[in-house]
């Protein structure tokens, strides 16, 4: 298959991409086009991507004027762009040696549901009960918090009228109204950066906000300010699990500071919700593992207290409230046959804990529950 000239080039492998049901597109100097399927990379069957010159013009089909003027600044870029399919991609560009290279996320034009992402129904009964508050979605890099928050918010839009602000690097999901006013900011388009749009949200009259990515002291600190004064408030940041999510906000602020944020986080928190995609044992799938943390009472009184290290006994021994750990996940999937069981050994926290799981051991033990509560 020979290149076709930039302009070209790029709309033919983007519909390769959504064709093939690849998740990502890389383009580099040097090497031929190649896609993740399945979560494996696969170079396409073409040549070698000849200058960073012509990346540099298939990335201008795509690329906003703002945004080339930033990775020329900044030496890298993100935006979004639309197929010709329908189908929206997340790319980013960055300088490498010199060159310009490119990674592209296919997100798909549907809008999912909580039922499309295999995610357990506490996540719909979450924000089906919550009209105030803090939502946090976490997880690595692709771990599908961008489609569990749109997710959510396609269930506020088809159950409540509420005027919703994102705030979005890039948009990724394009909403069309329903029963709510959707206004979507894009960083660097619509807004210089997230504090400068948070800064003014309030004074756009918002029911919900969404928040992209929680990545800086300002932003977070608005987040919490925000869900305390009555406003729905979701957003994602990137961490592991929950009790590293709540050691990952506190890092945003000085150690003087961290009582009033603990204060803060015991009333607005609502929830944490954790995910990790993992390959299914049908090739080319990925399913979710996921770890919730509901804000009880529990949850509450060990925040204020600084009591974090109980949370994994809170997420296993709270499971009739709808929390639930990786190893419960991991153990669920197993049992489902959804995944292979060195897969789930694999992502498994504890090895020996999810082993025994398996067996049926309960290795948490009798009098968890008074434990976490004395």
């Amino acid at each position: 298959m020979q290149l076709l000239p930039p302009k070209d080039e790029i709309p033919r492998l983007l519909a390769f991409v959504s064709a093939n049901e690849a998740s990502d597109l890389h383009l580099k100097v040097g090497y031929p086009p190649t896609v993740r399927i399945g979560g494996h990379l696969r170079r396409i069957d073409s040549p070698e991507l000849p200058s960073s010159e012509y990346i540099e013009e298939m990335m201008a089909v795509l690329m906003p004027k703002a945004k080339r003027e930033e990775y020329d600044r900044r030496g890298a870029s993100d935006f979004a762009a639309r197929a010709e399919n329908g189908d929206r991609f997340r790319i980013n560009v960055f300088r490498s040696e010199g060159e310009m290279h490119a990674a592209l996320r296919r997100v798909q034009s549907k809008i999912p549901n909580f039922q499309d992402l295999n995610l357990p129904p506490i996540y719909e009964k979450t924000i089906m009960n919550c009209l105030e508050g803090l939502i946090l979605v976490a997880g690595v890099t692709g771990s599908g918090k961008s489609s569990t928050l749109a997710a959510m918010l396609k269930y506020i839009n088809s159950h409540r009228s509420l005027h919703v602000i994102t705030i979005e690097d890039p948009i990724e999901y394009s909403f069309q109204p329903q029963k709510c006013i959707i206004s979507q900011r894009e960083i660097g388009i619509d807004v210089a950066n997230f504090p400068e749009a948070l800064r003014f949200v309030v004074r756009q009259d918002p029911d919900c906000v969404m928040i992209g990515e929680l990545r800086d002291k300002e932003t977070m600190l608005a987040a919490i300010q925000s869900a305390e004064t009555g406003h729905l408030v979701l957003g994602s940041i990137h961490c592991s699990d929950a009790e590293q999510t709540l050691s990952r906000i506190l890092e945003f602020f000085q150690r003087e500071d961290h009582a009033f944020i603990r204060s803060s986080l015991s009333n607005s928190l609502k929830a944490i919700m954790v995910q990790r995609l993992l390959p299914g044992l049908t090739p080319g799938t990925r399913f979710p593992a996921t770890e919730v943390l509901l804000n009880n009472s529990i949850v509450k009184e060990k925040i204020v207290h600084e009591e974090d290290g109980d949370i994994p006994a809170i997420l296993h021994a709270c499971r009739d409230e709808g929390m639930r750990d990786f190893t419960q996940s991991l153990y669920d999937l197993v049992e489902q046959n959804i995944i292979a069981r060195d897969v789930a050994m694999d992502y498994a926290p504890s090895r020996d804990a999810l082993r025994s799981r398996l067996k049926g051991i309960d290795t948490a033990g009798e009098g968890l529950i008074s434990r976490i509560r004395s």
